[in-house]
């Protein structure tokens, strides 16, 4: 029997990237909704009742109303959006975070997916907090770079119009205010006793991301330098198939030695480089924002949920 699954927000990047990874796939039925009614209330509750699991990929207001749409008792949601993701009730879509998330995301109802930015950010603090490496009230920092497709079709469609104003062929900081929408999910899934002070940057790319994070070798309660931390990371994500624990020396096999925010670009998995010396390290995952940080994360989660290989309908 084919799983039923309404994408609410289809015709936006993340809900079409999803849209597009389910081609082929005989187990999935996607249930269409007409273009004239993607925003009628009344056709997008039919549907949402009607279906085995709802992906949201809307702006947080609209995923709120939609989830609150639900009649169904079996109906499962995976929201894409910012609105659940410290809501009580809600599971964070991260299955490699610690023991038993798989397991609570397979058997979950309610599964928020992570940003872009908290994934990488995540991956690498949540661990070290957790396993008290650092103490949670470490003062983290953290820069982001990331392709313009972050930005959705909006900014998708700046970068790529003929005649575009001049100050989009540079790299641009963001959220100078310290305000970012991801600041939330990273203190409170990670553990911290504050947000991170965090830079995100959108280049002039369409897809890949890398978020890094610095550590001073002095603070660390277990491990030494960058040499301990790499240890650390292959030992916690050990046997994991969507992150990869590069090997020492790796950074200088990049191309001019150089980490290109795309590097991951069309992968779903993620990378994490430990680099540095003794007093100072930096902790780096790579990734496809498109990939692990949006749709190829939801399709994860979808997979755990309905049993089925978790790589499946994913380029791993």
């Amino acid at each position: 029997m084919k799983t039923r699954v309404f994408i609410d927000g289809s015709e936006g990047t993340t809900g079409l990237r999803i849209y597009e990874r389910f081609a082929g796939r005989e187990d999935i039925e996607l249930l269409p909704v007409a273009p004239e009614l993607r925003k009628d209330i009344g056709e997008r509750k039919r549907l949402i009742n009607s279906a085995d699991v709802v992906f949201l990929c809307l702006p947080d207001g609209a995923a709120k109303e939609s989830a609150g749409l639900v009649e169904n008792e079996n109906v499962r949601i995976i929201d894409t959006s910012t609105a659940h993701r410290t809501a009580e009730g809600w599971i964070y879509g991260f299955p490699e975070l610690s023991v038993g998330q798989r397991e609570a995301i397979a058997g979950g109802r309610r599964i928020a997916v992570p940003g872009c930015h908290a994934t990488g950010f995540i991956s690498l603090v949540y661990p070290l907090v957790a396993s008290k490496v650092l103490a949670a009230d470490y003062p983290f920092s953290a820069f982001s770079l990331t392709g313009y497709s972050g930005g959705g079709k909006k900014m998708i469609a700046q970068y790529e119009a003929e005649g575009r104003e001049p100050e989009l062929d540079a790299p641009r900081e963001y959220a100078l205010s310290q305000n970012h929408k991801h600041l939330k999910e990273m203190k409170a899934i990670a553990g911290l006793a504050r947000e991170p002070l965090f830079s995100p940057i959108v280049a002039d790319y369409y897809s890949g991301m890398v978020v890094s994070v610095p550590v001073y070798g002095e603070f660390l309660q277990r491990y030494a330098g960058a040499a301990g931390l790499r240890d650390f990371f292959e030992e916690y994500y050990k046997g994991q198939k969507f992150i990869k624990v590069m090997a020492a020396g790796a950074e200088e096999e990049l191309a001019g030695g150089m980490m290109a925010g795309n590097g991951c670009s069309g992968w779903d998995g993620l990378r994490i480089y430990v680099t540095g010396n003794e007093e100072r390290a930096v902790l780096t995952a790579q990734f496809d924002n498109l990939g692990k940080g949006a749709s190829g994360a939801a399709v994860q989660c979808l997979n755990l949920m309905l049993g089925c290989e978790e790589g499946k309908g994913l380029n791993i």
